[in-house]
């Protein structure tokens, strides 16, 4: 069996006792870790239990220190964004991060056009001046580098290593999965994304997982329409790869509440 994990922000307390009650063949964080140490430092001791996989959410490049205690971690191999691998028999595709509007914005429109295709097309136009000031930095040091180097992994440079571009998505549209883990949610939930449908139908998945919202809303409703079985997993919350309830989000029944008027009142 699979568990796939809601949002931690840093919190890994939970996640010993979940695994420690289930037999499992892999757990999969959907994003927002926040790793205060390096990852497998934090898993110390759920890794010699299970198989651990994650893909990134938009909190994961709100600093340095979340970027690297997970991109660099030991566990950095087992980041599913972009990926379709399998796991306890099943195909599992993951497409970590976030929408953002300077970039890509299929919110409504499948059909939005791209501001750009990936993260190199994005650094050349829109930091070249970070690069250039980078490169004088180092030609005066007596460092000049063959060409220019990278921005530093600050501000946007760093804030879009979690930015889902174009190039990311069109590679993973098309492939065979069983099971699709994002971030963000399909359009079934009150801020989700059609490309997200787009992708989970192109890939013929049965169930989809998502974080980032820190809520577990109904999607059922939209089943039938989405053509697959999409399941959101709240803050600290826990759910198996069927979307069975192991552990209840923090908020999640405040959320449904909320949900719930906002539907009424409509």
């Amino acid at each position: 069996m699979i568990l796939m994990f809601g949002d931690v922000h840093g919190n890994f307390g939970h996640v010993l006792p979940a695994v420690i009650n289930e037999k499992l063949a892999a757990i999969i964080f959907l994003g927002d870790l926040q790793a205060q140490r390096p990852l497998e430092k934090e898993l110390d001791r759920v890794m010699d239990l299970t198989e651990v996989y994650w893909i990134p959410g938009n909190h994961d490049t709100d600093s340095k220190a979340d970027y690297e205690n997970l991109f660099n971690s030991a566990l950095a191999d087992r980041n599913l964004h972009g990926k379709v691998i399998e796991i306890d028999g099943l195909r599992v595709a993951g497409m970590g991060g976030i929408f953002r509007s300077a970039v890509w914005y299929p919110r409504e429109n499948r059909e939005a056009f791209p501001n750009f295709d990936n993260y190199d097309d994005y650094v050349a136009s829109e930091l070249e001046a970070e690069r250039f000031k980078e490169f004088r930095r180092l030609k005066k040091a007596g460092l000049e580098p063959d060409g220019l180097p990278s921005p530093a992994l600050t501000g946007k440079a760093l804030t879009h290593k979690s930015t889902i571009f174009y190039e990311e998505w069109l590679n993973m549209y098309g492939q065979r999965a069983d099971i699709l883990v994002t971030h963000e949610a399909p359009s079934c939930h009150p801020y989700g994304f059609v490309g997200i449908d787009v992708l989970a139908q192109s890939m013929k998945v049965k169930y989809s997982f998502n974080g980032h919202h820190h809520d577990r809303l109904n999607y059922e409703k939209d089943h039938e329409r989405l053509g697959f079985s999409a399941h959101g997993v709240g803050f600290c919350g826990v759910s198996d790869m069927w979307g069975g309830m192991i552990m209840t989000g923090d908020f999640d029944d405040n959320r449904l509440r909320l949900n719930e008027q906002r539907n009424q009142d409509e």
